[in-house]
């Protein structure tokens, strides 16, 4: 069962910065009006990650922030809140009575964490200088889960008003042209609708979308590619390829469609630190270059290929990348006076260095929260079931991160600390049917060994014994009436005088005496 995406307040807390400086680090202020940049941040009213209610942010936090996102390559995973010192310790236990509630736990796996605490108390209060101090129930459960002593069970209408929301924006604000100071401080990308259709190797005729990313500051073409659907595994598939050709850039724009909103799209660009932006519904003039851009592709590319009658995805996508890279980066641009290549390579640049395809494919990821089933250590994901190592089999939720898309890779996250524990893979059933079986290791941070099975209990339970001492000391005599044993044996006297087979024999002897 998912128990949300958001990926834990850390990770709302690292947005939540990020949000108010990405502007800076995308398009970095003059000289001098740093200050007041940060100044006027801090007088504007931010929304709070964890209550939601409105507040101000002060000038030397704003500061701060910005100072360590802007040293850092992955700037949201610095603007994280760091975990507290004691995190994940537990009050501690007296060994002794650690060693107590494993023995209370082998004889008793089907109590409840209630009754384990209450008859461990009965034990502290019978012998209080032996096993020492009492610790209280919470100690008691968290404890037992830490060591994996769980219980055992027994044998339309919103387009419409955005579009109107547009209107009033247009007539209210005028409309200016913009342009990013730096490389990479800004990316647009949109999907575009081929005015002509392709033919498939299934013999279908589809119109195939082009995938731009387009750089604000040098109008580089990052990376076009065509494909059959406009979604979010296309989408991250050409973002990718552009990250590794050109770099990581600071922020990215697009026209807030459902692949560009899908939550595998956002948790990527927060993990890679790039600030996600959106155009306002019927503004496409807000993602301009991108929009001129869709007229030379269809004015020249696609002119250039009328003659193809049987135009095919490949030949498409062959075609585009030597138009790219050929002609549109080599060409001068008369907005910019420069060709895009010069000015990507001169210009001031705030882009970082790509990750690898492996670390890419794993940003690109939700992260969802899963029950871990504790009759064969399985979670369920989209209707397939995934094995969880036995060395976790005392995690009760588990942070799981994957694309809905591809399910080969599937990872077990510490949301905490951020850091990844292992690759899960589905359950191979096949594989489990020749009966071997490893042997259960002890859980991470475990005392004593593997949970075996558990002993026959023997003698009353100590809680038990203890509430009959308290009865016996109050000298009440017991709330109920015993039954008289001696009448039960006179009863059982006089079954035996009214016998039947006693009184035939007596009437056989009187007949007898008659006789006579």
């Amino acid at each position: 069962m998912s128990e949300g995406n958001d990926g834990g307040s850390h990770d709302r807390w690292a947005r939540f910065r990020f949000a108010i400086i990405g502007r800076l680090l995308a398009s970095p202020p003059p000289r001098g009006e740093l200050h007041a940049e940060i100044k006027a941040l801090s007088a504007q009213t931010w929304r709070h990650p964890i209550s939601g209610e409105a507040e101000h942010v002060a000038v030397s936090t704003i500061e701060r922030w910005f100072h360590a996102a802007r040293k850092s390559n992955d700037p949201v995973r610095t603007l994280r809140r760091k975990p507290r010192a004691d995190a994940g310790r537990r009050r501690a236990m007296n060994p002794l009575l650690r060693e107590a509630l494993r023995a209370q736990y082998k004889q008793h796996p089907y109590w409840s964490y209630q009754l384990h605490s209450d008859n461990l108390g009965a034990l502290v209060r019978g012998n209080p200088t032996t096993l020492g101090p009492m610790a209280s129930y919470a100690t008691v459960r968290r404890y037992m889960t830490d060591q994996g002593m769980f219980r055992r069970k027994r044998p339309r209408h919103l387009e419409r008003a955005g579009v109107q929301r547009a209107e009033a924006q247009r007539e209210l604000h005028e409309t200016r042209s913009y342009e990013a100071t730096h490389v990479h401080g800004l990316w647009h990308l949109d999907f575009h609708e081929a005015k002509r259709k392709v033919l498939t190797t299934a013999g279908a005729w589809i119109i195939p979308v082009l995938l731009g990313i387009l750089d604000d500051h040098s109008r580089l073409a990052c990376h076009f590619q065509w494909y059959f659907a406009e979604n979010a595994t296309n989408l991250i598939h050409g973002l990718s390829q552009a990250i590794q050709k050109r770099g990581l850039p600071r922020a990215l724009l697009d026209d807030n469609g459902s692949a560009m909103t899908a939550a595998e799209t956002l948790e990527g660009l927060a993990r890679l630190g790039i600030d996600p932006d959106h155009t306002l519904p019927a503004r496409p003039e807000q993602n301009g270059k991108q929009e001129t851009f869709w007229s030379q592709v269809e004015g020249r590319l696609m002119a250039m290929l009328e003659g193809c009658e049987d135009l095919t995805l490949a030949l498409l996508n062959e075609a585009t990348q030597a138009w790219v890279e050929c002609e549109y980066n080599q060409k001068i641009h008369s907005e910019i006076g420069v060709s895009p290549i010069d000015r990507f390579v001169h210009a001031p640049s705030l882009g970082r260095a790509s990750p690898s395809s492996d670390a890419l494919r794993r940003a690109f990821r939700t992260t969802s929260t899963r029950r871990q089933r504790r009759s064969d250590g399985t979670f369920t994901l989209d209707g397939v079931r995934f094995e969880v190592p036995s060395r976790y089999r005392h995690l009760i939720r588990l942070t799981i991160r994957y694309a809905r898309w591809d399910l080969s890779c599937v990872d077990l996250w510490d949301a905490r600390a951020d850091v990844l524990l292992c690759a899960v893979y589905p359950l191979d059933k096949a594989k489990n049917a020749n009966g071997q079986r490893r042997v259960l290791r002890p859980v991470a941070g475990a005392e004593g060994e593997a949970t075996s099975a558990p002993p026959r209990a023997s003698g009353m339970a100590p809680l038990l014994r203890e509430l009959m001492e308290q009865y016996a000391a109050t000298g009440l005599p017991p709330a109920y009436l015993p039954t008289d044993t001696t009448t039960e044996a006179s009863a059982e006297d006089d079954g035996d005088e009214l016998n039947p087979a006693d009184d035939d024999d007596d009437a056989n002897d009187h007949d007898d005496d008659e006789e006579t």
